[in-house]
C-alpha cells in the first residue's frame, strides 16, 4: 500500500461560521449555492460504477480503507470489484432482505420528497400583503390559507427525516456488525452498500435545495407567529391540530439547520457509535472512509471518469463522497482533516474543485460549514486554504 504524504498540521486559520452560529471576528459568511437540478435515482450509482470499472475496493488490502491510485493498465483487478458484480444491479441476499426491504420503502419515498421540495415556491406574496395590512381580515385569511398546506408539507419532510434516520441506523448495524471487518461487509452486502450511498445522495440533494429556498423558514416563522398571536387572543386555529406546539418546536430546530438532513444523519451516526460501546469505533469509521476513497479514486482517475455515462452519476458520486466525509468527521475522535485521518482530504477536495462551481459549491460549503473538525489545530493550513 503506497504511503500518502500530507503537509504537517499548522495551527493558524480564521474560524468559519455556520448559519445560526454567531461568527467570530474574521468569520466568513455562508455563500448561497445555485439551485441544483432535481436528481432522479441514477441506475449507475457511484458504487455501481465503481464495480463496473473494476476499482479494488478492499481487494488485497485487508481491513485498510485506503485505496491506491491505480495505474491505467490495471482496469480489471481480481476480487470483489470485478465487472458483472455491480451493486447498481445487486439483489439482496436472504440475510440482507429484512433490512433491505425496510430501507427500500424509505428510498422509494425519497424521490417524491425531492420533487415536492423542488416545487416549493412558498407564500411570500400573501405573507407580505398580510403583514403590510394588519387590519385587513381578508388578507390575513388569505395568507393563513396559503401557509397551512405548506406547513403540512414541511411536517411531512421532517417526519421523513425520522424514517431516514431509522433506515441509516439499520444499515450501520448491518454493515458494521461482527465478525466481519467493514471492507468484507461492503463486499458481502452489496445491495445494502448501494442503499447507504443512495441515502447520502438524497441527503445532500435535499439540503442543497433547502439552502437555496429561504421561503421555507419564512413560511414556518409566519405560521408560528400567527399561532402565538392567536393563542394570546384565545383563538384556536384548525392547523394546530396537525402541527401541535411540540411538533412545531422540533420542526423549528430541524429547519434552523443549514443542512437539516445531513445534521440528522450525523447525529444518528454519532448516537449509533455511542450506544454500541462494544463495537470498535473503527468498524464504523473504516466503512465510511472506504466509501470515500472509492468515490475519490473514481473521480480523480481519468480512465474511470471517462466511463461515466452522464453528469447525474458524477454528481451522485460527489455527493456520496462528501456525505461519508462529514459523517466520518462527526464520529471519529480526531475527525477527517487530521494527518492521521484515513480519508485523503486533499485529494477529495481537489476533485470537487476540479468540477464546475455550479455543481460543487454546495458540496464544498457542506465541508466548510457542517464538519466538526475543520478548524482544529490538527488541520493543516494547506487543507484550510483549499476550502477558502
Amino acid at each position: 500500500m503506497p504511503a500518502i504524504h500530507r503537509t504537517a498540521p499548522i495551527p493558524d486559520a480564521h474560524p468559519i461560521a455556520a448559519p445560526g452560529i454567531s461568527p467570530g471576528k474574521g468569520a466568513a459568511p455562508w455563500p448561497v449555492a445555485p439551485t441544483p437540478p432535481l436528481m432522479v435515482n441514477p441506475l449507475g450509482s457511484a458504487l455501481g460504477v465503481s464495480v463496473g470499472l473494476g476499482l479494488p475496493w478492499g481487494s488485497g488490502t485487508g481491513t485498510s480503507p485506503h485505496l491506491p491510485r491505480l495505474p491505467p493498465s490495471r482496469s480489471e483487478p481480481s476480487g470483489f470489484l470485478s465487472p458483472g458484480r455491480c451493486p447498481a444491479d445487486a439483489q439482496p441476499t436472504e440475510a440482507e432482505t429484512v433490512v433491505w426491504n425496510q430501507v427500500n420503502a424509505v428510498l422509494e419515498e425519497s424521490q417524491g420528497v425531492l420533487a415536492e421540495l423542488q416545487s416549493y415556491t412558498g407564500a411570500g406574496q400573501e405573507i407580505r400583503e398580510a403583514i403590510q395590512n394588519p387590519g385587513d381580515l381578508r388578507l390575513q385569511e388569505r395568507a393563513w390559507s396559503a401557509v397551512c398546506p405548506l406547513v403540512a408539507k414541511l411536517k411531512r419532510f421532517y417526519e421523513f427525516s425520522l424514517r431516514l434516520e431509522n433506515a441509516l441506523r439499520s444499515l450501520l448495524e448491518a454493515l458494521t456488525c461482527p465478525p466481519y471487518p467493514p471492507t468484507q461487509h461492503l463486499e458481502r452486502e452489496q445491495a445494502l452498500a448501494k442503499q447507504f450511498a443512495e441515502i447520502l445522495h438524497f441527503t445532500l440533494s435535499f439540503d442543497e435545495l433547502k439552502m437555496t429556498n429561504p421561503a421555507i423558514q419564512n413560511d414556518f416563522s409566519y405560521y408560528r407567529r400567527t399561532i402565538s398571536r392567536n393563542r394570546i387572543n384565545n383563538l384556536q386555529l384548525d392547523a394546530e391540530s396537525e402541527v401541535n406546539n411540540e411538533m412545531a418546536n422540533r420542526m423549528s430546530l430541524f429547519y434552523a439547520e443549514a443542512t437539516p438532513m445531513l445534521k440528522t444523519l450525523s447525529n444518528a451516526t454519532t448516537k449509533f457509535v455511542s450506544e454500541n460501546k462494544t463495537l470498535p469505533i473503527e468498524d464504523t469509521t473504516d466503512c465510511l472512509s472506504t466509501m470515500a476513497c472509492v468515490c475519490r479514486v473514481m473521480l480523480e482517475t481519468p480512465e474511470y471518469r471517462s466511463r461515466f455515462t452522464n453528469t447525474e452519476t458524477l454528481l451522485f458520486c460527489m455527493r456520496v463522497m462528501v456525505g461519508v466525509i462529514i459523517l466520518y468527521d462527526h464520529v471519529h475522535p480526531v475527525g477527517a482533516f487530521a494527518k492521521t485521518s484515513k480519508i485523503y482530504m486533499k485529494g477529495c477536495i481537489k476533485v470537487l474543485k476540479d468540477q464546475p462551481s455550479t455543481s460543487t459549491e454546495g458540496l464544498l460549503n457542506a465541508l466548510r460549514y457542517t464538519t466538526r473538525h475543520l478548524n482544529d489545530d490538527t488541520t493543516s493550513k494547506q487543507i484550510r486554504a483549499l476550502l477558502q
